[in-house]
Order: structure tokens, then sequence, then C-alpha cells
């Protein structure tokens, strides 16, 4: 097989949660490029007509499912819809997340409660819900959206709800990683640094001088740069991997 041919996505379905919007959205799109059909679990089905759009613009299917991944029954459901729509979900891309500035003394209970519910119960939803189906189906592929806050302190905010919840999304891969290796399932996590979407407003000067200009680039990069490396992760070019983060941030971690 040629070197490219392994990255090639044709015949395979994914499904990418948080899709409308940012690095959700460039994923989703990238995977596409590489041959997959999409299934996009996003909470505003109409958001997302614009990305099914340029989706199916590339000669490939795609369906936006309504999916809370805080809620387990309603990803069990969108589960049966994808499976009934477009069939068994070969790739499933775990990217839905929130974020709180907030100094810990000053978060509120909702505030924790809400990052961590999507943060990483919604992880753990996604990947119970589909891994149980992949296993049934001989094998699957599972890539976590983490951070390098779960390596780091960002400054000059503080955001504990977020970095505890994004370490803990890196764990959850190790641990199920090597749970499910003999059930032919990888489970392996993107750590990406500073991107630059409404998330994070990489420009704003109050967060500039740490966020960018201590970084080796000294940039953030943009969802799209992203790209090649999910399809990296969620193609047979990473055959043997499973249980690991890559990381993607310009060199921000090495200081």
């Amino acid at each position: 097989m040629n070197v490219l041919d392994a990255f090639k996505l044709d015949g395979k379905v994914a499904a990418v949660t948080g899709a409308n919007r940012g690095i959700g959205r460039a994923l989703a799109l990238a995977l596409a490029e590489a041959g997959a059909d999409l299934a996009l679990l996003v909470r505003s089905t109409d958001e997302a007509e614009p990305l099914l759009v340029e989706i199916r613009a590339l000669g490939r299917k795609a369906e936006a499912i309504n999916g809370d991944v805080t809620v387990r029954e309603s990803i069990v459901q969108a589960a049966t819809a994808i499976e009934q729509s477009m069939g068994a979900v070969d790739i499933l891309v775990n990217n839905a997340g929130a974020c709180v500035h907030r100094p810990a003394l000053e978060v509120t209970e909702e505030e924790w409660h809400r990052v961590v519910d999507v943060n990483l119960n919604g992880v753990w939803n996604c990947c119970q819900v589909f891994g149980a189906r992949m296993a049934e189906q001989g094998g699957g592929n599972i890539v976590n959206i983490g951070s390098i806050s779960s390596m780091i302190v960002n400054r000059p905010q503080w955001q504990p709800a977020y970095n505890a919840s994004k370490a803990a999304v890196h764990q959850l891969t190790k641990s199920l990683a090597a749970e499910w290796a003999p059930q032919n399932i990888r489970v392996n996590a993107l750590a990406p640094g500073y991107i630059k979407t409404a998330m994070a407003p990489v420009d704003d000067p109050r967060f500039k001088p740490r966020w960018i200009d201590d970084a080796p680039m000294q940039r953030a990069a943009t969802p799209d740069e992203l790209g090649p490396t999910i399809v990296y992760l969620a193609s047979d070019a990473s055959a043997f991997m499973t249980g690991s983060v890559l990381v993607i941030d310009g060199g921000y971690t090495l200081f």
C-alpha cells in the first residue's frame, strides 16, 4: 500500500461532537476531505446546515444529529439515529467543550459542574455509548480532544475546572485504550495549544503577552491546521498508536 493510502478514510463513518464551529467544524471538514462520511452531533441542527453543504459538496454523506453530550440517553438516541441513516460509526471525535475563566474561589457550583459535565462526563458518555457499539462491530477509533491545559496552568486567566477536566480526559483516554485494545478499539487524544477560535481570543491584549508572545513560534494556530493531525489519528496511518496524547501547540509547553 502506498504510504498516502494509509491516510484515506473512504467508506468510513465519522461522528464529531460540537462540530458547529471552531475546532470541531475544522476537524469534521478535514475528515470529509480524507473520504469519510460525517455525522455531526450538535445541539443546533439548523446551525450545522452550512457545514453540511460543504461536506456534501465534497461528495460525502453528511447528517446533523441532535445530541447533548451531558445526557447519556441523548447520545444513545443519536447513535441509533446515525446507524439507521448512515451505518455503523467507525470514528468518534469527542470535541464538544466548555470553559469558564474565573479564579477558583469565585467559581460557582453551577459553573464547575457545567464545565466538568461537558468536558469530562460528555466524553465518557460518548466513549461508553459508541465504544460498546464498536466492540460489537469488531473495532473502531476514538479521538478525544484534550488540551495543553491538562499539562500546564494557563495564565493570566484562571480556569481550574477546565484544566482539571482536560487532565481527566487524557487519563480516561489512556484507561480506555488499555482496556479496549483487545476489542480492536484505538483511543488517542489530541492536545491543542492556543487555537484562534471564539473560545480563545488570542489577539486580546489581556492574553496575547502570555498566550502568544511567550510561545516559541509566537503565534496561535488556526483550526484548519489541526486537520491533518486528526486525519492521521483517525486513519490507518496511526494503526499502531493507542493511549497516546499528541500535543500540537507551537512549542508552548517547552517552557
